[in-house]
């Protein structure tokens, strides 16, 4: 059996062990104060006080809400958030719930709205939902993008992304806007 040096192995133990280690330290984002406030109410054993408490939070709550300090938002609400950003490198501010792999939009499926050719015979394409997508690669399209035609557009590496139109060969794109 082939001796094998502690030396060699040991960085690959430490990323190992590291890895599930950090995403156990990833913690929530700190919950608004308004709404810790509004929460720390429950613990008052008087119940007039609690009252008092409740109504007292709840108005600064409504108050920060109505200036816009504090934002609520529900699952479909940053789901379609999500979408709208797919294809933007933002940074993880936890904002839109988490940051987990089950939490990104992995691929969108929309239609041309328009397309136009730019240097070197690539295209940029505007999507139905006004997303602007720009080709990177040198690949040639067979027909040029036309407004309606089924677009599916996937997460690649290094930030780019692939555009497949109905079906066919995929391009590599980045979003311009």
């Amino acid at each position: 059996m082939p001796h094998i040096s502690l030396r060699l192995i040991a960085p690959f133990i430490v990323l190992a062990t590291a890895a599930p280690a950090a995403a156990k330290d990833k913690e929530a984002p700190p919950r608004p104060t308004q709404i810790q406030e509004l929460y720390n109410c429950r613990d008052i054993a008087d119940s007039a006080a609690r009252l008092a408490c409740f109504d007292r939070e709840v108005g600064e709550l409504q108050a920060a809400d109505t200036k816009r300090d504090i934002t609520f938002a529900d699952r479909e609400t940053v789901k379609k958030t999500r979408r709208g950003l797919f294809g933007f490198t933002l940074p993880s501010l936890g904002l839109f719930g988490g940051d987990g792999d089950e939490d990104q939009i992995k691929s969108i499926d929309t239609t041309v709205a328009s397309s136009s050719q730019v240097d070197g015979g690539r295209y940029r394409i505007t999507m139905a939902d006004g997303s602007v997508w720009i080709q990177i690669d040198d690949r040639r399209m067979a027909l040029a993008p036309r407004p309606g035609q089924k677009i599916q557009i996937k997460t690649a590496s290094l930030g780019s992304y692939f555009l497949s139109l109905e079906g066919r060969p995929s391009i590599r794109v980045r979003r311009e806007r």
